[in-house]
């Protein structure tokens, strides 16, 4: 048996619609946003190859990882500063909306609300940084064949003088 952590940055599912919120204003998933078919495409991968005991999704997944092991007391200042205020956006929450903290929402009416949220405009349908990850063999061809073609051209550069 092999574990496998998909670590994913934030998704536009239905659940900021509903959940129950102390926020001033609607909740939404701190951007960038995801469509919820890259958490999916990134789930299926890592669960075909979990020979890698994490998977990292989005460039800001990266970014919040790399800077929690390099600098973590910087990266707290920040997210103290920003994180309020990402989580949250413009518009004022309704105090009467229905949250499902206590019962589903469609009380057994079978009404299902899909896997996207409300954030479809701004949630990105790509993860460049995915595809890197599932291409690593690829993108270290590449570097090698750059940096071959950077020493290559160096050195004839050095030739000349």
């Amino acid at each position: 048996m092999r574990v496998t952590m998909v670590h994913l940055p934030a998704v536009n599912t239905p659940q900021f619609d509903w959940v129950l919120s102390r926020l001033r204003n609607r909740p939404q998933p701190v951007p960038p946003i995801y469509q919820p078919e890259v958490a999916a495409q990134a789930i299926v991968y890592a669960a075909d190859r979990p020979q890698r005991r994490e998977y990292w999704v989005g460039a800001s997944t990266v970014g919040t990882i790399l800077a929690n092991r390099c600098v973590p007391g910087l990266l707290d200042r920040y997210l103290a500063r920003s994180g309020y205020s990402g989580q949250q956006t413009d518009q004022p929450a309704d105090p009467d909306r229905p949250s499902n903290l206590w019962h589903p929402l469609d009380d057994g009416g079978g009404v299902d609300p899909g896997a996207h949220g409300s954030f479809d405009r701004r949630s990105g349908a790509r993860s460049p940084q995915l595809w890197l990850s599932q291409h690593r063999g690829l993108l270290a061809a590449g570097l090698v064949a750059a940096a071959t073609v950077g020493a290559v051209l160096g050195a004839a550069a050095l030739r000349r003088r």
